[in-house]
């Protein structure tokens, strides 16, 4: 019908993905709407019918419940080429029954002489407004209207809350994305279902906690192009990368079950690429755990099994090691994501609850040292009296001097050497100087970016004859 598109027009932006596929918004979609020195908050809903049976409609249907319940004016969008449809009545009828005000926006309404198919929505007994979506047509009358029926609030201006987090959850179809924003979130904020690829808009929400502000963003699952075949999926990737390059803080979730696939690992490089602080959360841990336990039962009950163990000693499921597994796992886990070396790792279950409250004060952590400063002559004096350059100087390699360091600028930190190299600094050196940077200050999840300069010898001074 035109609804996202009519979002995007109202807010000014370009939140909720807009294809010719049908079905493509499911969750709520939150945006700001300045008209006549007023602000308003629109809410853009997935398609509803309300006799659908399945997973996903009768969800959308749920979150357009939500939605309306909060609202204080509802606009049902309809199509003009279409005519009065049974399921526009249908929703008339469901909308009437909220006891809401509201109001019906016929879209595709591109021209004046085409006014005339706007006439026939008067026979569901509300305001008529005929608009384009697209073109911006009719959007003004219908904003007047809204106004007038609510009686929006003085428009202030948006003021970033002092300390607000902003945190993307990142990852591959169906980890436990959505699962783990209502989570955080304390409600069902985003349609989950065991459907991969069931976000397609990222889903934002802002949580409160503890005198400390979040912005979590839930983006859709990130597949390689070849996997992606409907063109809202592949939006849904550039949605979901752009939601990544806004935030502070990812949040990587890995399937506990599954492990670290090469998916994971690109969508990991897409992180580090673009400065993010990084949190690996590996989920489903409870069901990770489950399924260890009865391998090593399996084991154990085989000929091979038993031949380990002392002989009249039986064993006891009771006595495997979870500490032991998230042992191994995170070692699995540095081992395949080398350049995440400086993420921290977390096992949870979003589902349970289970140890994801440890996600806030490890974010806290994270932004904290993501913004972190450190004055030019405490570097220098670091570099001067705790870092021996040679030792990370290659063989045959014309030694490195670093004559001079200070921190350009934080998020992520970066670092300003003056050295007397002409070409970049090889990355083992990069990694080496890195990591004494590392062990000294605590940087925990953000990545350490250097910005090389010559540093040119200044010319001596000539001495003239009469001198000599």
């Amino acid at each position: 019908m035109g609804k996202s598109t009519l979002f995007n027009r109202l807010t000014g932006t370009r939140r909720s993905i807009v294809t010719n596929e049908s079905g493509i918004t499911r969750d709520r979609i939150y945006g700001k709407a300045e008209w006549r020195g007023k602000s308003l908050e629109i809410v853009d809903t997935g398609g509803i019918v309300p006799d659908d049976k399945a997973l996903i409609p009768t969800e959308i249907l749920r979150q357009a419940h939500v939605a309306i319940k909060k609202a204080a004016l509802l606009v049902l969008v309809v199509d003009s080429q279409a005519g009065v449809t049974p399921l526009d009545q249908e929703l008339a009828r469901l909308l009437r029954t909220t006891g809401k005000p509201f109001v019906v926006a016929v879209n595709k309404v591109d021209a004046v002489s085409q006014e005339v198919n706007a006439a026939v929505f008067h026979s569901l007994g509300v305001p008529v407004f005929p608009i384009a979506a697209e073109h911006g047509t009719g959007v003004d009358d219908l904003l007047d209207a809204a106004l007038a029926e609510v009686g929006a609030v003085e428009s202030e201006e948006e003021q970033e809350k002092e300390g607000a987090v902003e945190v993307a959850i990142i990852g591959r179809p169906n980890v436990g994305k959505s699962t783990l924003l209502n989570r955080m979130a304390g409600e069902e904020r985003s349609i989950v279902s065991p459907i991969p690829g069931t976000t397609m808009d990222n889903v934002d929400m802002e949580v409160a906690r503890e005198g400390h502000t979040y912005r979590f963003v839930d983006t859709a699952g990130i597949r390689r192009k070849a996997k992606t075949t409907l063109v809202a999926e592949k939006l849904s990737v550039v949605m979901a990368r752009r939601g990544l390059e806004r935030c502070d803080v990812a949040l990587l979730v890995v399937d506990g079950e599954q492990g670290v696939t090469q998916g994971d690992a690109q969508i990991a490089s897409y992180a580090e690429e673009s400065g993010r602080s990084v949190i690996i959360v590996i989920n489903k841990w409870d069901l990770a755990v489950v399924a260890a336990r009865d391998a090593a039962s399996r084991d154990a009950a085989s000929a091979k099994g038993k031949s380990r163990r002392p002989a009249g000693e039986r064993h006891r499921p009771e006595d495997f090691d979870s500490g032991k597994l998230a042992f191994d796992y995170e070692k699995m886990i540095r081992g395949k994501l080398k350049f995440l070396s400086y993420a921290p790792i977390v096992f949870l279950s979003a589902k349970t609850g289970e140890r994801a409250a440890k996600l806030f004060p490890l974010i806290d952590q994270v932004a904290e040292a993501r913004r972190r400063h450190i004055p030019t002559p405490e570097l220098n004096r670091w570099l001067k009296e705790d870092v021996d350059l040679q030792r990370g100087t290659t063989p045959k390699a014309r030694p490195v001097r670093i004559y001079y360091i200070t921190q350009a600028k934080t998020a992520p930190p970066t670092f300003l050497l003056f050295s007397n190299q002409k070409e970049p600094m090889h990355f083992s050196y990069e990694r080496f100087l890195e990591n004494q940077l590392r062990a000294k200050y605590e940087f925990l999840g953000a990545p350490v970016r250097f910005v090389q300069r010559l540093r040119k010898r200044e010319p001596r001074p000539r001495k003239n004859k009469d001198e000599e």
